[in-house]
């Protein structure tokens, strides 16, 4: 179905969403809950005028570029993998990284520090404490450089930055909900995807810093009004429109999403691409790398510890001024190993408005 189609289709569903009590209950409740976070969507999404600087940002700029950013979620994804967490928090790491980012000045050698962090953050609100391995064998099979400590450190820094709830509105939130509305509309099941394979649809887009501009909401209707599309799937179409127009989605906006959407999926699905493994990870080592591992296991990194003293002002930079929120400069660069603290003074004090 090509865009002009979309738009112009008046099909009328046989469930009519516009009144609500023509609905089941347990389908009322979620149309209840999808406005619900549509409501409150905004408060999770990162900073636009971040997102900028990093899609400008070079690679030997001094700040985070794009590339460095995608580079660091496509890790996290081997990492949420190999230890078994669920998408759901993979998402919340990789939301939790690009508000941090689109906020702080960021040097990208300190990347791996705070994509774990983030990583480590969202286990531990999603995963049951069980299932979370210990901090340093998180930081070992990331093959980062920094210690127990500094995570611990960083953990909290990035807690004060984003003012932490145990709950974020992400695209996932409304994936699941789009797709549990959908399965209670229609007694066609055969022709709906399984939630697993939108989720790795979407956790693909994530890796991509364009996406994380979209609305969750629109993101998600993205993913799932492709997917429908690439099955030619008219009847799945006309129930996502029906959402779509309850839930007061522009066209023009779903139609830009969907096609950058397709674009990615396609991309995505190439054999040129290369893309983390969505099963756990499984290492084989000979038993000489092993016995290097296990000694190596609580050697001591070559990034610094953190240090409570302050830093030298004169490493900020003008250009963090971009990210400034009203009156309060949002810079917080971190020195470097040879000068300064590991993480300075105004990184760790500097507040969010």
């Amino acid at each position: 179905m090509d865009d002009g189609s979309w738009c112009k289709r008046q099909t009328v569903f046989k469930y009519r969403m516009q009144d609500l009590q023509d609905l089941d209950n347990e389908t009322c409740w979620l149309v209840k809950e999808l406005k619900s976070y549509i409501a409150q969507e905004a408060d999770f999404l990162p900073r636009e005028t971040g997102l900028n600087i990093m899609e400008s940002a070079a690679e030997n700029h001094n700040g985070v570029s794009a590339k460095c950013r995608n580079a660091k979620v496509e890790d996290l994804w081997s990492l949420a993998s190999f230890f078994g967490f669920s998408t759901q928090t993979f998402v919340l790491a990789v939301n939790l990284l690009d508000r941090f980012l689109a906020i702080m000045k960021v040097q990208p050698k300190h990347v791996p520090c705070i994509g774990v962090s983030c990583l480590h953050i969202a286990a531990k609100m999603v995963e049951d404490e069980c299932n979370i391995s210990p901090t340093h064998e998180l930081i070992r099979i990331s093959q980062s450089k920094f210690t127990v400590s500094d995570l611990s450190r960083m953990e909290k820094i990035i807690s004060e930055k984003l003012n932490l709830e145990l709950k974020a509105i992400t695209a996932l939130t409304f994936l699941h909900l789009y797709h549990a509305v959908i399965v209670s509309l229609t007694s066609e099941r055969g022709e709906i995807p399984s939630i697993e394979r939108l989720e790795a649809q979407l956790k693909a887009c994530l890796c991509q810093l364009i996406f994380s501009k979209a609305k969750p909401s629109v993101l998600a209707l993205s993913v799932i009004t492709q997917e429908f599309d690439a099955l030619q799937s008219l009847a799945m179409l006309e129930i996502v429109q029906e959402l779509q127009r309850h839930l007061k989605i522009v066209d023009s906006e779903l139609l830009y999403w969907r096609g950058l959407v397709a674009k990615c999926m396609t991309e995505y699905s190439s054999s040129e691409c290369s893309k983390p493994d969505n099963k756990k990870l499984v290492w084989i080592v000979s038993r000489r790398t092993a016995q290097n591992l296990h000694a190596n296991h609580f050697s001591v990194p070559e990034l610094p510890t953190i240090p409570e003293g302050s830093w030298d002002e004169s490493e900020s930079e003008d250009s963090c001024e971009d990210m400034s929120c009203e009156e309060d400069s949002l810079c917080g660069s971190p020195g470097s190993d040879a000068e300064g603290a590991f993480f300075p003074s105004e990184f760790c004090n500097q507040g969010r408005k």
